[in-house]
């Protein structure tokens, strides 16, 4: 009897822990799955950063988060169409490696200063965590492979014939693709009526010139800078003399003598002409330079846009073109 009862005993026991064991692993059970959604609710920022979305372009693709957010423009072809689409990056770069460029200082206000033009702080970017970079074609492969260690980068063109691409991928990045496509279709109709407007007026068989004032007078070949709007937007013929230019070339007065432009758009900017910050008054009290069609006739026209735009993007085009119809049709 007293053997019955120790094996009463013991089975009892033996529930009892069961029960009791049953109640552990349901509590542990009950606390894992609770870590398990804190550790899954808590990774699903960097899950969905993680997914990504390909984007052409020019002819290459390029992996980005599908939702990004950090935009580092490393070029100031990049800075200005930010400025168009109303988008604020989180860095950019300048020209003194300090400061925003004035003319687009107010778009781009609050943005950290990464470096300068040519050579962006990796460590600058590098603590912005940046989703994408878009930076400038100017840069060598070297620089390419050290800043897509950091995100991914784009050669972000500085031809000016692909400122539609540009402002479209810019678009498509930072979801602002029905901006980006609003300016290109606001642009092409304000274009339409200046073309019309030229081609009523006595401008239409002008002469035209684009002068770059760098250390002297720098002049581009056709499809450079801001050429495009002059020769292929607003329908000026390009010159001969032009047609014999094939990169960035500095000519002498006499030699402008000789072309005998009847207008004439002289950028100057005092940040590319530190060594010689009184040139353009020199050349605008040039005899010779004043010896041309364009200057006896007051078609000199310093300045139309900011000196430091960069001619081959949506921001130079739409102010070009807005100041050309205010300032030289008026």
């Amino acid at each position: 009897m007293k053997k019955y009862r120790t094996l009463i005993g013991a089975g009892a026991i033996a529930l009892l822990l069961a029960a009791c064991n049953e109640e552990v692993d349901s509590s542990s059970a009950a606390e894992s799955e609770n870590k398990t959604d804190q550790v899954t609710s808590e990774e699903k920022p960097v899950a969905d950063k993680a997914i990504q979305q390909k984007i052409t372009y020019l002819g290459n693709d390029y992996d980005v988060p599908a939702n990004v957010e950090t935009i580092i423009t490393a070029s100031l072809e990049a800075m200005e169409d930010a400025a168009v689409l109303g988008v604020k990056p989180a860095g950019v770069i300048s020209t003194d490696g300090t400061t925003i460029p004035k003319y687009l200082e107010a778009d781009l206000a609050g943005a950290a200063v990464v470096g300068s033009k040519k050579e962006p702080s990796t460590e600058a970017m590098l603590s912005l965590n940046p989703d994408v970079i878009l930076g400038t074609s100017k840069w060598d492969e070297a620089q390419m492979s050290n800043y897509n260690k950091i995100a991914t980068t784009f050669p972000y063109s500085h031809i000016s014939t692909n400122w539609k691409e540009n402002l479209l991928l810019f678009g498509q990045i930072a979801g602002k693709e029905s901006e980006a496509q609003k300016a290109l279709d606001d642009y092409d109709k304000q274009l339409a009526s200046t073309k019309e407007s030229i081609a009523n007026s006595e401008l239409k068989d002008k002469k035209v010139v684009i002068i770059r004032v760098r250390g002297g007078l720098s002049v581009y070949p056709a499809g450079v800078y801001l050429n495009p709007s002059i020769y292929e937007d607003f329908g000026f013929t390009v010159p001969e003399e032009l047609n014999l230019i094939e990169a960035q070339t500095t000519i002498t007065y006499e030699t402008l003598a000789e072309w005998n432009p009847d207008m004439i758009f002289l950028q100057f900017a005092d940040d590319e002409n530190k060594d010689t910050p009184e040139l353009l008054q020199e050349i605008l009290d040039n005899p010779i330079f004043n010896s041309t069609t364009a200057a006896k006739t007051n078609n000199v026209h310093v300045n139309l846009i900011d000196a430091l735009a960069q001619g081959g993007t949506a921001w130079s085009k739409i102010n070009f073109l807005k100041a050309f119809n205010e300032n030289v049709l008026k």
